[in-house]
């Protein structure tokens, strides 16, 4: 298994394989299990590697750890997945 920071990289930098429509699962510590957002609703800050940020319902920013990514998938299909 690639660590996530690779995974992310190549859906980020090789066109052909992040055409795919991507959505991460990662573990939600308030909700206790895995919470799946389409990739595209994340952002990344450009010198941070050890979190992704995404908004909810309510308009709050959150970065979340990438070590509680979980699991990726592509087009529907788990390509990733880490033990929870």
């Amino acid at each position: 298994m690639i660590p996530i920071h690779e995974l992310l990289n190549r859906i980020r930098w090789d066109p052909a394989f992040g055409r795919g429509r991507f959505v991460i699962g990662y573990f939600d510590r308030v909700a206790g299990g895995i919470v799946r957002v389409p990739l595209a609703e994340l952002f990344f800050e450009t010198d941070d590697r050890f979190d992704f940020h995404l908004v909810d319902d309510q308009g709050a920013t959150h970065a979340i750890p990438l070590h509680r990514i979980k699991e990726v998938y592509r087009d529907g299909e788990l390509i990733w997945h880490r033990e929870h």
